[in-house]
């Protein structure tokens, strides 16, 4: 299984995204003649070698007008926003899309990002979509980026797509609509919910094109993943910041099997002084209101009085609810969380005839090598009473039948 793991550390934006894949190792010459199939006049691309702090790194540069005109329009990280280019609408960038050469799975990608842009920019103006125009990712060289970034991901072929955290950067950008703080109101909506941070440079990092393109590919967000590296490239911004690498980091590699992940939240509060005859009530009520898991343990808290730590595990979006549960069911007055990974093995349950009855067992794979199997509780319990056995004795005759039937 191919995975591809975008390392946020400086942010991200469309052109980064692009020239990290193209360091990486997508051909600059496929990635020329599927966006010369845009109805894009005069539009050239290049990516040259750059130095970022002392690391090598690839930039993607779109140019307009002819070869001997220029240089690509500046789009520094951190830069105005405010650009004097012509403004499309959804529906003129869909039809550009359209109307180019490339494959229909690309087509439909870009479109779905330009329309989920759109709705972004709608909700932020308070206009219909229809009515929108799509300011600085209307612009030629956003466009590029978008459909060029849906391109060489499609030309990778990542199974899974990772992120870090994302780094927004900090201060304040020019945009459209005057000064604003950083990250820029679109930025803004599209990472709702997307763990996000800022390590103190004063610049726009993630731009809306690149929080677009990391949202809508990414699956979760955390560490490097396990994996066996293959490729790593290297996408450069504009600006080189003395305190880091201005780049977008992409690690691309192999895992030997495929693993279930999710994402979890990990609510956790110390309580001394409560009646013990709620913690029954209270995992009853967090399970009621979502949790994955709730579980107690003994601890000595200050003054040397026991108490209990109470641990919920639950998915984020459950976060505020469990959190004022807890505030509203118990005596605490605080709780701490953090988001993480868990893996989950797969499991199936499979019916088995025994001496004794059928048995429901419970199976859980790692790959495709068994890690796990448990008869079920219930059905031993019931056999054990129906044939006047104890239940571990039923445990070893079912346990026999299941390793005799086993395929």
């Amino acid at each position: 299984m191919k995975i591809l793991y975008f390392d946020c550390f400086a942010g991200a934006s469309g052109d980064m995204i692009v020239g990290a894949l193209i360091d990486a190792g997508l051909p600059l010459d496929e990635l020329r003649e599927a966006l010369a199939s845009l109805p894009l006049d005069g539009v050239t691309v290049n990516a040259d070698r750059v130095d970022r702090c002392g690391i090598g790194a690839t930039k993607f540069r779109v140019h307009e007008g002819s070869a001997t005109e220029g240089a690509a329009r500046d789009r520094h990280l951190g830069h105005s926003h405010a650009h004097h280019h012509p403004h499309r609408g959804l529906i003129e960038i869909s039809e550009m899309v359209d109307r180019s050469a490339l494959a229909a799975s690309v087509k439909t990608r870009a479109k779905r990002l330009f329309r989920r842009l759109a709705e972004t920019e709608a909700a932020i103006h308070q206009q219909p979509v229809e009515k929108i125009h799509l300011h600085e990712v209307g612009a030629v060289d956003s466009i590029v980026d978008i459909v060029g970034s849906v391109f060489a991901l499609e030309w990778l072929g990542a199974d899974r797509i990772i992120s870090s955290p994302l780094n927004v950067g900090s201060g304040t950008v020019q945009c459209e609509h005057g000064t604003l703080p950083v990250p820029a109101p679109a930025t803004t909506r599209l990472i709702e919910g997307v763990p996000v941070y800022s390590n103190g440079i004063e610049a726009e990092l993630l731009t809306p094109t690149g929080a677009l393109l990391v949202t809508d590919y990414a699956e979760r967000y955390g560490p490097l993943p396990a994996m066996r590296i293959r490729q790593i490239g290297y996408g450069a911004g504009d600006r080189d910041f003395s305190e880091a690498p201005n780049t977008l980091r992409v690690v691309v590699g192999d895992c030997e099997e495929s693993r279930a992940f999710e994402r979890v939240v990990v609510i956790e509060c110390e309580i001394d002084d409560m009646n013990p005859q709620i913690y029954g009530v209270l995992m009853d009520r967090l399970q009621q209101a979502g949790a994955l898991e709730v579980f107690y343990a003994p601890i000595q808290m200050k003054k040397n009085r026991p108490g209990t730590l109470v641990t919920v595990i639950a998915s984020p979006e459950q976060r505020d609810v469990l959190s004022g549960l807890l505030f509203r069911e118990t005596t605490t007055i605080g709780v701490r969380f953090s988001e993480m990974d868990r893996e989950r093995l797969p499991r199936e349950q499979v019916s088995v005839d025994t001496p004794i009855g059928r048995v429901r067992f419970k199976i859980a794979r790692r790959g495709t090598a068994v890690a796990n199997v448990a008869p079920e509780f219930e059905d031993c319990a019931r056999l054990a009473t129906e044939q006047g056995l104890s239940v571990k004795d039923v445990y070893a005759i079912v346990t026999k039948a299941y390793l005799d039937w086993k395929p």
